[in-house]
């Protein structure tokens, strides 16, 4: 697929995603099963209802309908007070019913926006066309000549989110299913564990002439697990429709998967049209009716969202990568918050760094790896007070952080530094005696001359023989202030 820079710059790219997020609840949508399939043998979590054996009558689960209104609350989304499901027809092995069950005319969440930042610091606003729920289908496994089908997932809880058409790069594509899953994952609406496929997103990208006056024909790339597939599916396919529409062909609305080996989309399937689902109600459903003082106490206890710890961090000064590596990890952030209303923004600072330097470089690491963190603020606040104090260097803090964020002792930051002996020596007496005799010795007499003589570099060499007769005890910055005193 060979397509010029000077061909790509003549296109617009227009990039709406839906994202189904598998939501945390215990059981099925509409039946009793486990809805965690992970670690489970193929066809294990599944009743007569997830089979869709005749007479079989589905019970709608309590705690989806109230994870989908705090996916409201996380989207700026009103909820509809009144929400319908559907039967969406097609056959296909793994949907034993024949039909999917969904909300295709009377969603519960309505249009609503985010605001997605960019690497840039710029902001991306996307708006929200809806969100609805509905259940999922099992799971088909190809091979050479035959395919086998595991219904643990069919009937799993989600709810779709549907963007407008307002993403016009890969990096916001990306930046996009980042944030929504931070969204999702704060509000508590899912577990957000991407490699067992708990958000799965699809790229829906058209590709017209910029004095266009309308969209071109749009393909949908379908089940994208991880953000980097997200951008690197745009790109591919971005290039794609612009090679064919340069060599005079149309493009044809289809769907079509997504290849992570050869880093190419292909084709699956003609994109089907509403009717060819024909859709209709579901007579075994009642309608779902809320109150708004009942979406009101269930919004209220939504935690904090990601766009409010933006807002609370100003103050902390952090970087921008900073930032959004902690919001990447939800635990993590409710630690930092906690130290800056205990402590000053200091230590919050302070303890900031240190958690992103523990974190994964890989945003898209699965968030189990990193549920055993240390969440007691006492730890880290004792921590911080001991490197204000210069009790303690910052490599040595480090070192103790290490130990204390993954709880793997019982032993409190003080304790830690007393038994490795990482506590620093400040009284002032001590260390004069020991630069006196630094001082003193003919090795440091080189690096005297060389200090005297404008090189101040050379003032390491004395500090690093001072750190060495005090076995590494010394304060270095009160070491350094001795030497050039007694100089």
């Amino acid at each position: 697929m060979e397509v010029t820079d000077e061909s790509l710059s003549k296109y617009d790219m227009t990039i709406g995603i839906e994202c189904h997020v598998q939501l945390a609840t215990n059981s099925k949508l509409f039946s009793a099963s486990n809805n965690d399939a992970r670690d489970t043998a193929p066809n294990m979590n599944v009743s007569p209802i997830d089979y869709g054996l005749p007479g079989m009558l589905p019970m709608l689960n309590k705690k989806a309908i109230e994870l989908a209104v705090k996916a409201g609350k996380a989207l700026n989304a009103p909820i509809a007070e009144i929400s319908r499901f559907d039967r969406k027809h097609y056959f296909y092995p793994d949907l034993p019913k024949g039909y999917q069950t969904t909300q295709m005319y009377y969603p519960i969440i309505l249009a609503g926006h985010i605001d997605v930042p960019l690497d840039d610091d710029s902001i991306v606003p996307v708006r929200i066309h809806h969100a609805h729920l509905e259940e999922d289908a099992g799971k088909l496994t190809h091979h050479a000549d035959y395919s086998l089908v595991d219904l643990n997932r069919a009937g799993t809880p989600l709810i779709e989110i549907v963007s407008e058409p307002d993403i016009h790069s890969p990096e916001a594509a990306r930046a996009y299913a980042t944030e929504l899953r931070r969204l999702m994952t704060f509000a508590g609406v899912t577990r957000g564990d991407l490699y067992h496929g708990n958000m799965r997103f699809d790229v829906n990208l058209s590709v017209a002439l910029k004095s266009a006056p309308k969209l071109g024909t749009r393909a949908e790339v379908k089940n994208l697990n991880s953000f980097r597939s997200v951008e690197r599916a745009a790109i591919y396919e971005f290039r794609r429709q612009v090679a064919e529409l340069e060599a005079g062909r149309t493009i044809t609305q289809e769907t079509r998967g997504w290849d992570d080996v050869k880093l190419k989309t292909y084709s699956q399937r003609s994109k089907e049209d509403a009717q060819d689902y024909r859709y209709m109600p579901d007579a075994d459903i009642p309608p779902v009716i809320l109150t708004k003082s009942r979406i009101d106490e269930i919004q209220s206890n939504v935690p904090m969202l990601p766009p409010a710890y933006r807002d609370a961090w100003k103050p902390l000064a952090l970087d921008r990568s900073v930032t959004e590596s902690l919001l990447s990890q939800r635990e993590y952030a409710e630690l930092v918050e906690s130290i800056r209303h205990r402590a000053d923004n200091k230590a919050a600072t302070r303890v900031a760094h240190w958690l992103v330097s523990a974190r994964s470089s890989d945003d898209e690491a699965d968030s189990a790896a990193l549920s055993d963190v240390n969440t007691d603020p006492s730890d880290y606040l004792e921590l911080a007070a001991m490197v204000e104090a210069q009790e303690i260097s910052s490599t040595g803090a480090k070192e103790i952080f290490n130990e204390i964020v993954i709880a793997t002792s019982s032993q409190s930051p003080r304790q830690i530094a007393e038994a490795r002996k990482l506590l620093q020596v400040s009284d002032v007496s001590a260390i004069v005696a020991i630069v006196d005799e630094v001082l003193a010795d003919p090795a440091s007499a080189r690096a005297i001359e060389d200090i005297r003589g404008g090189n101040d570099k050379a003032i390491g060499f004395l500090v690093g023989s001072v750190m060495k007769k005090s076995k590494g005890t010394a304060n270095p910055g009160l070491a350094q202030t001795l030497i050039r005193e007694r100089m």
